[in-house]
């Protein structure tokens, strides 16, 4: 049960809204000692805790490092920062959710919207302290014997996850650099042409009218829901995205008529505030102004009545380029420095000067929003923006289509938001680093309610390799979104810009043969609050080596997963808290396997080989594959599977539109013998065999 503690006067961020929670005072708040630090309205609250020597923490969501968080300075200050370096302390979310196991075992929700820092025994090995910036908040504490179970009521306190179309779970391709409709053509018709599987193409700002939400340039797409159209018979899915800025020109619709109703945030003075992005000089929606924010969510129609059912929000912690206002100042800077002669004191201090111009974090102490009837300065809400942006489309979507499911996932995110839609990563990059990263980033996520999610494969910024970019799929195949993204500049890294055309076939050909299992558990997840990918700890506690393991996941409840991260490496290393049964695929028809003990094993996995363990007397239906979700076929299943006695698996699935989620309906028990037979219980016919 969630113990809730208040100090000062927290701002609601509706973060927590089902189950029964105690409210206890400060005097009797456990585990923590706290103090107060800084002067008058900065004043910060200090939270200390002893940790035991060998304490692991987990959670925090979408952060740099490892699954376990000790060791590091982290903050929850939504930035954007494409350089996922160990160096850097904050991503584009807050998700200010943990968990100790250790000396003493229990859960810490510090929400709080405004900067909050997490010092896991950087400044002092043995002390945590979270710092949290000047306001009010509300510390949530549980308590539990079992670190999946303490999950599970966290997650059932802030709400159920959201849960995409069975499409979104489909491959995508996307580049910032498709600038037209022949530029998707091409992209579908490579895919097509060469059998490899795809479900949607996402439009980054190329598509827009000078980078104006809301717009599509009818120079690049003529007869846009002709287009839209196209793509649909051949089952694509354009994915549009939008940004958070409001370009300012006479003649917007978007842009006057948010002036004229006072739906952008204000300056202390009452003047909107001016920022730059894409688009140059912009205003922000207050995307806490319940009003403003019905208002913006209603712009998405433009879209969806065009056709489109999936969207994108991007740059909304919000990014700055620059503010105006400190863009003058930094101009006299300048001016100042041209005077001078430039020593080694003076030229960094130009260059700090120029540098620090974007996502200044004086510019957003500067402007306001109306939240409930007060006004209420940006830095102290700011990690709520992006949730709040997402939450507009979201309360939208459920007038716009009330029965169906629409795509929706954001960059900047609090806890809450994973009830409107999902996330990516934000903007990673080519290096193998990065692809480990991507997966010590999912049990996080999924602790803070974050299911749909994923990375872009192949890494957003610098140059992929296919080496790289295969290894990466690999991975890929098992995140509920996946899709292949990267920067205009970049290589371009499309499969067909690769010699192995056959490998990406098969390798992206195995997502959908995994298809059924994944959207199976994800759903199951979504309704049940549980984790889809589990650190090997949560699921064999008792394993003190399994503890340890920060490069392997379980995937669902009948598999782990074990990626190459490494460049040039011909397998990995593996530790196997029990027997398992290991398939080593190439394709969803090529495949071989082998009975492992339980311990450290070295296993070799080919540059077109995918490493899959299944746990003992567990099953993981799998598909014959196809060219998109919609030529999936499950009334025939394969079953991978490690049968020693008797194995049972209960598969769930739907039509993957519509809302509601009847899971009496959509669970089918399949139960497997030793001797290969199979059998079925529930309300689906399926011809199911092993292999």
């Amino acid at each position: 049960m969630l113990k809730k503690f208040t100090f000062g006067t927290p701002i609601e961020t509706e973060a927590v809204i089902f189950g029964e929670v105690i409210t206890g005072s400060q005097e009797s708040t456990p585990y923590f000692s706290i103090g107060l630090s800084g002067k008058d309205q900065e004043q910060a609250h200090v939270l200390t805790y002893r940790m035991g020597d060998h304490d692991i923490i987990y959670g925090l969501g979408e952060n740099i490092r490892g699954i376990n968080k000790r060791g590091w300075l982290y903050e929850s200050n939504c930035t954007d920062d494409p350089k996922h370096t160990e160096d850097k302390h904050s991503l584009y979310a807050a998700h200010n959710f943990f968990l100790v196991d250790g000396k003493q075992r229990f859960g810490v929700f510090v929400d709080a919207p405004q900067k909050v820092t997490f010092d896991f025994g950087y400044s002092d090995r043995e002390l945590m302290t979270v710092t949290v910036a000047h306001g009010g908040f509300a510390l949530y504490i549980l308590e539990g014997d079992n670190l999946r179970q303490m999950v599970k009521e966290f997650r059932h306190a802030i709400g159920r996850s959201y849960i995409p179309p069975k499409w979104a779970m489909g491959y995508g391709q996307s580049r910032w650099g498709y600038k037209n409709a022949e530029d998707i053509r091409r992209v579908v018709r490579e895919h097509r042409d060469n059998q490899v599987p795809l479900d949607s193409v996402y439009m980054d700002i190329d598509y827009m009218e000078r980078f104006k939400d809301f717009t599509v340039d009818e120079d690049k797409f003529p007869d846009f829901p002709q287009f839209v159209k196209e793509m649909q018979e051949q089952n694509i899915h354009l994915v549009p995205i939008i940004d958070a800025g409001v370009k300012i020109e006479e003649g917007y619709e978007v842009y006057e008529e948010g002036v004229e109703k006072g739906y952008f945030c204000k300056k202390e003075d009452g003047t909107e505030f001016v920022g730059g992005v894409w688009p140059g000089r912009v205003h922000f929606p207050d995307m806490l102004d319940e009003e403003a924010r019905a208002w913006f969510g209603r712009k998405y129609q433009f879209l969806t009545d065009q056709g489109i059912d999936g969207f994108w929000n991007d740059m909304n912690e919000p990014a700055l380029f620059y503010g105006e206002d400190h863009l003058k100042e930094v101009f006299h800077e300048l001016n100042e420095y041209q005077k001078k002669e430039l020593d080694i004191y003076s030229f960094f201090g130009l260059k700090a000067t120029v540098l620090g111009v974007a996502n200044y974090p004086e510019d957003y102490k500067t402007f306001y929003h109306n939240y409930r009837g007060e006004r209420v300065r940006h830095d102290s809400v700011h990690n709520l923006y992006g949730y709040y942006m997402t939450r507009a489309a979201g309360e939208a979507f459920d007038k716009i289509e009330p029965d169906k499911r629409l795509l929706l996932y954001s960059r900047a995110s609090y806890i809450g938001m994973h009830r409107y839609g999902g996330i990516w990563m934000g903007d990673n990059c080519s290096w193998w680093s990065h692809l480990l990263m991507n997966l010590q980033m999912l049990p996080g996520l999924n602790m803070c309610g974050f299911l749909y999610t994923g990375a872009d494969l192949g890494g957003f910024g610098a140059d992929t390799t296919e080496d790289l970019m295969l290894r990466w799929l690999e991975l890929g195949i098992f995140t509920p979104l996946m899709r292949n993204h990267s920067a205009a500049g970049t290589r371009q890294q499309e499969f067909y810009q690769f010699g192995h055309r056959e490998d990406f076939r098969n390798i992206i050909g195995l997502r959908y043969g995994f298809l059924p299992y994944l959207y199976g558990e994800f759903v199951k997840a979504a309704v049940t609050d549980d984790m889809m990918f589990l650190p090997l700890s949560f699921v064999y506690p008792e394993d003190e080596t399994a503890a340890g393991v920060e490069d392997q996941l379980m995937a669902g409840e009948s598999m782990m997963i074990a990626p190459v991260y490494k460049q040039n490496a011909a397998g990995r290393y593996v530790y196997l808290p029990e027997e398992m049964k290991l398939y080593r695929m190439r394709s969803t028809t090529s495949m071989d396997t082998e009975i492992l003990p339980a311990g450290h094993h070295y296993v070799k996995a080919e540059l077109n080989e995918v490493l899959v363990f299944l746990r003992p007397d567990h099953l993981v239906p799998f598909a014959k594959g196809g060219c998109n979700v919609e030529e999936l076929k499950t009334s025939s299943v394969n079953l991978l599977h490690f049968v020693r006695t008797k194995a049972s698996y209960d598969w769930y699935d739907d039509d993957g539109y519509t809302k509601n989620m009847d899971m009496e309906q959509g669970i089918t028990r399949i139960t497997a013998a030793s001797d290969g037979a199979v059998t079925l219980s529930g309300r689906k016919q399926c011809d199911c065999r092993l292999i």
